[in-house]
């Protein structure tokens, strides 16, 4: 049953790193506006291409990971994506994090090790 877990580790990073560059992408937007050059935008976006690269890779790994483990194991540990979620936001946009915050993942994470006992 361990087998899930790097698989489920690597999957929850490609998922991180998909918000991460969607983020990213969205702030090199501009303001919403129904036009073609705000869409043309959206179309010639790096950071969006990456995020869809992303997803992908996540989405990929998701689908062997429900074919190949139980899902009352696999879901709990998509999880791990708000971890990765919480490093990204202090390493990429240099956010505060509250203690109650890091409380929160590493509640989230001693979950993930209570659903592989």
């Amino acid at each position: 049953m361990w087998k899930i877990v790097p698989l489920a580790l690597v999957q929850s990073i490609f998922l991180s790193l998909g918000h991460v560059f969607l983020k990213m992408g969205m702030m090199r937007m501009g303001a919403f506006a129904w036009t073609r050059e705000y869409w043309f935008g959206l179309l010639t976006n790096w950071w969006l291409l990456a995020c869809g690269i992303a997803y992908g890779g996540a989405t990929v790994l998701w689908l062997y990971i429900l074919k190949h483990f139980p899902f009352s194991v696999a879901y709990p540990l998509s999880s791990l994506s708000y971890v990765f979620g919480m490093l990204a936001a202090i390493v990429f946009f240099h956010e505060e994090v509250s203690v109650m915050k890091w409380v929160g993942v590493l509640l989230i994470a001693g979950g993930c090790v209570l659903i592989m006992k």
